[in-house]
């Protein structure tokens, strides 16, 4: 049968006509008809419409109606041109705030989005519905599909903040939400891949803490983590969910971690010695892995919080030799702020030797903290005035040209350091060479900056020289890969929407914008001078309508014609 059908198939397409070059035989009769009055251009229709007016002239009886439309705007008043003008200036003066604003909010002009969307296949926009799947504008779209994917790739932030110590509070006292429903919907996705498992029905308490994990309502994920408790006094990930959301104090949060870790570690060697029992065994090894890490690693989270910073750091140590294969958590950005925070800079630098390689991904932390160790050998010293005057030294060089290469990764970020733009607290996922990822690194890191003399204003000195050694358009890059156009959008779903989100590049303002702007402007000069001269005004407005009057011979002649065929009617109807 599979046979047949192949070989019927294959007579079929013998036995039909060659496609057309460009157009793809499988579309119907009006794709391939809008394609092609498409195809054919807007100035044939144009000129054949210029045609069409010019044949019907006298049927139209376009210079009569001409005429009486002159006669009608001679005789108006300079009142209607007030009114008229200052409605034209107050409806485009509308137009124009509603696109400022959409554009702030959402970086784009509402009336070009709606002309792209609705407009566009109406005009001929069908060629990405016409190119067929094998075709190279086809594979190269994908590949630029595929591409931004790539980059805008969300990472959890390594110094993410505690809900209900931190967050919460920040409600409390501002009442504005900082965590957006998009972040906290990635984050139930992390815990869920993190803590959960197949094997989880044969822990009653463990299908508790899935079901809890999945809950949308903090309240109910209390609850819930309460009731496995109640089921199994070790569960260790219900301690974890309390620990995050339910206490309200740093020292809360680490009692009831402490708790979870003897759980967990319990736990985890019952896991070890059956992981080769089954590959469902080894699965939940992998799950309580993953929460002794989490554990371990908040709990030297909330001592560097607390002031014990050398604890912080020898747990971070541990976790980073027991668990190597564990990097994807950037333990290491955790590291390195404390050690900064201690001052540790030769240890810094060590750690920097280890992940500052170019196989390993960058990230603002490790780029703009070795920008921040070389600035510290001359920042002290530093001065414009003596630079510019017997030039810079080669450690000044190697200091400038970080500062390029940390810029040229996240742009964004010397404005928060250099307090240009106000902080907010960070997300809990960032966008690597995005705002979210410069607000999660200034948040922390500003005041390393701010203890060494002379580095933030080294920084303001040079970090604008990065863009003028990037190529413009951002199609390449110099040190990176080309600034990702995608970063603004996901930012904007990280970000509070009380944040002013920063883009880069600069967006300029769409053209509406620039129209709707000089039409108010213009509108409402015409309407003050005219109410303000309306003699003059009168007078300027007879003087543009005479342009456009009709010439005295063309209309006579037309009366001439009027006549002869009325008496020619006349004639033949007497006869």
């Amino acid at each position: 049968m599979a046979d047949r059908g192949c070989s019927g198939e294959a007579a079929a397409a013998g036995a039909s006509p060659a496609p057309v070059p460009g157009l793809n035989p499988t579309l119907g009769w009006r794709e391939r008809l809008r394609a092609g009055l498409a195809g054919t251009g807007a100035s044939v229709w144009f000129v054949a419409g210029l045609g069409l007016l010019y044949a019907l002239r006298i049927p139209l009886r376009l210079c009569e109606n001409l005429a009486a439309v002159t006669v009608f705007l001679n005789s108006l008043t300079p009142k209607f041109y007030v009114a008229l003008t200052g409605t034209s200036s107050l409806i485009s003066g509308l137009i124009f705030v509603f696109e400022w604003w959409y554009f702030h909010k959402h970086g784009t002009s509402f009336i070009e989005q709606v002309s792209v969307s609705h407009l566009q296949p109406l005009m001929g926009g069908t060629e990405s519905s016409i190119s067929e799947p094998g075709s190279p504008s086809r594979n190269r779209e994908s590949e630029t599909s595929r591409q931004n994917l790539s980059e805008c790739k969300v990472w959890r932030n390594p110094l993410n903040l505690f809900r209900g110590a931190e967050y919460r509070r920040y409600t409390w006292v501002t009442g504005k939400e900082p965590l957006t429903y998009y972040d906290m919907n990635l984050s139930a996705q992390d815990h869920q891949t993190f803590f959960t498992c197949d094997t989880d029905f044969l822990r009653p308490s463990d299908t508790v803490m899935q079901k809890a994990w999945r809950e949308r309502n903090p309240p109910a994920r209390i609850k819930a983590a309460y009731q496995a408790l109640e089921l199994n006094n070790d569960c260790a990930t219900a301690y974890v969910l309390l620990a995050e959301e339910e206490a309200t104090t740093i020292v809360d949060a680490e009692k009831l971690f402490k708790q979870a870790l003897k759980a967990g570690e319990t736990i985890y060697r019952q896991s070890q010695q059956c992981q080769h029992q089954s590959p469902q065994h080894e699965a939940q090894l992998r799950r309580d892995t993953n929460v002794l890490v989490y554990i371990k690693r908040r709990l030297a989270m909330c001592a560097r919080k607390l002031g014990r910073i050398r604890e912080a750091v020898k747990i971070m140590r541990d976790l980073m030799k027991e668990f190597p294969p564990l990097t994807m958590l950037n333990i290491h950005e955790n590291l390195l702020e404390s050690l900064l925070e201690l001052q540790a800079y030769a240890d810094v630098q060590a750690v920097l030797a280890k992940y500052d390689d170019i196989s390993l991904p960058k990230s603002a932390a490790i780029c703009y903290t070795a920008a921040l160790l070389k600035t510290r050998t001359v920042s002290e010293k530093f001065s414009p005035e003596t630079a510019s005057r017997r030039g810079l030294s080669t450690a000044e060089i190697n200091a400038v040209e970080a500062i390029h290469r940390a810029v040229e990764f996240n742009p964004h970020v010397p404005k928060y350091l250099l307090e240009m733009k106000s902080l907010i607290l960070p997300p809990e996922h960032i966008l690597k060479r995005g705002d979210s990822e410069a607000i999660a690194y200034a948040f922390f890191h500003l005041q390393h900056w701010k203890r060494i003399e002379g580095a933030l204003n080294l920084l303001q000195c040079t970090w604008e020289g990065t863009f003028r050694m990037i190529p413009h358009p951002l199609e390449k890059g110099h040190l990176f890969y080309p600034y990702p156009s995608c970063t603004e959008m996901a930012d904007r779903e990280l970000l509070p929407t009380f944040h002013h989100v920063s883009v880069y590049p600069k967006k300029e303002l769409p053209l509406f914008i620039h129209f709707t702007a000089g039409f108010c402007s213009s509108t409402a000069m015409i309407a003050i001078l005219t109410h303000q001269f309306p003699e003059i005004m009168g007078i300027f407005a007879k003087a543009v309508l005479g342009l456009w009057r009709p010439q005295p011979w063309a209309s006579s002649g037309f009366e001439e014609n009027t006549q002869d065929l009325k008496s020619e009617d006349l004639g033949l109807s007497s006869g």
